[in-house]
């Protein structure tokens, strides 16, 4: 089977280190050495870690006591979440300048779509090399990029040769770079689902690849049609540039284990204020609430209610939290809580999220 044109031309931008590069860019004490953003020695985890840390085998979301353990001279850093959305915002200047279809992923990542660009120019790598040198000029940030005919393969070739670099992958080279690549790295392939795949054979594409859609439907339910479709180069998702967010979430880790009801809801109230004034300031309401409960053993458990109306006040949405706390009894002792809104009023509006995180 051969891919047949015309094909779309689809970079994925990544900035490297963002959290870790923006407090190095703005502290010029902390370049050159190993940094953790967000986390703390006694019980917060890592937003993001420079490369020099990396170097230590410090990752996001592990442990400020394990990424201690790791590297003994790391530095950590709290989040400065304005600022990153700020030099966010800059850098999209730059990715609009070539093309309005941009589907922005998080703040340090998007898609752009360049089959019709602005510029005029037939090279997507081209256009890459330029945005990612653009955004060294402009903000002394590094980016890296993955260039390809859909989403996913250029979402996967930008970290093949991060960081500070680009990898394209040319309609003719796409099938045998999916039969080559491992599963795990295939989107929507977990750990949990690698495994499964490993244990009935699959460990390459080519491997996905030899089983038929009947197979793989059997094994992976809908998701077996998808893996089928992606290991072929056959993709429908499109760079979506009014993507809309889903959800709005706020949640804590905090330093000491929490039992009791009581406290967990004064941790909650804190949470509430500010929620609503981020929902106030946007117009944003939602009618589903959910309530994340982390425990001391890692264990995770939500509750959730929806309503027939929109909430957006303090006052109409805690006394849901409240008696979602109170639903059942906590199992243990309480490490992380939260809070989300999901089925938003966004439908028809321009796209919101957040996610706060701030200490108590």
């Amino acid at each position: 089977m051969e891919l047949k044109p015309p094909f779309k031309k689809i970079i994925h931008v990544d900035m490297d280190a963002f959290y870790a590069s923006v407090e190095q860019l703005d502290n010029p004490d902390l370049r050159d050495k190993p940094v953790a953003v967000g986390g703390s020695e006694k019980r917060g985890v890592i937003s993001a870690a420079s490369y020099e840390a990396r170097k230590f085998g410090v990752r996001s979301a592990m442990s400020g006591v394990l990424a201690r353990q790791k590297c003994p001279h790391l530095i950590f850093v709290p989040p400065r979440f304005e600022r990153y959305k700020e030099i966010s915002t800059e850098i999209r200047k730059i990715f609009y300048e070539y093309s309005d279809l941009v589907e922005p992923l998080s703040l340090d990542e998007a898609y752009i779509d360049v089959t019709e660009n602005k510029k005029g120019n037939p090279s997507a790598s081209m256009i890459a090399e330029e945005i990612r040198q653009k955004i060294w000029d402009r903000l002394e940030l590094r980016a890296s990029a993955g260039i390809s005919i859909n989403k996913f393969i250029a979402k996967v070739a930008s970290d093949i040769n991060k960081p500070n670099g680009q990898k394209t992958i040319n309609p003719e080279e796409v099938l045998d770079f999916l039969e080559q690549l491992p599963v795990n790295k295939f989107y929507g392939v977990g750990k949990v689902t690698a495994a499964k795949m490993y244990n009935f054979g699959i460990f390459t594409g080519l491997d996905l690849k030899n089983k038929s859609v009947e197979e793989l439907v059997s094994l992976f339910g809908k998701s077996g049609a998808h893996y089928y479709n992606i290991v072929r180069g056959i993709s429908k998702s499109v760079v979506k540039p009014n993507r809309i967010r889903k959800s709005v979430a706020a949640e804590r880790t905090f330093f000491d284990n929490i039992s009791s009801e009581v406290f967990l809801m004064e941790k909650l109230s804190k949470i509430a204020d500010e929620l609503e004034r981020r929902l106030v300031k946007s117009n944003t309401k939602g009618k589903t609430i959910t309530l994340k409960i982390k425990y001391s053993d890692f264990t995770m458990q939500t509750r959730s209610k929806t309503g027939l109306n929109f909430l957006q006040q303090k006052k109409e949405f805690l006394p849901i939290v409240k008696e979602l706390l109170y639903q059942e009894k906590l199992q243990n002792s309480v490490r992380l809580v939260g809070i989300s809104f999901s089925n938003l009023n966004t439908e028809k509006r321009e796209p919101f999220f957040v996610q706060l995180k701030f200490d108590f």
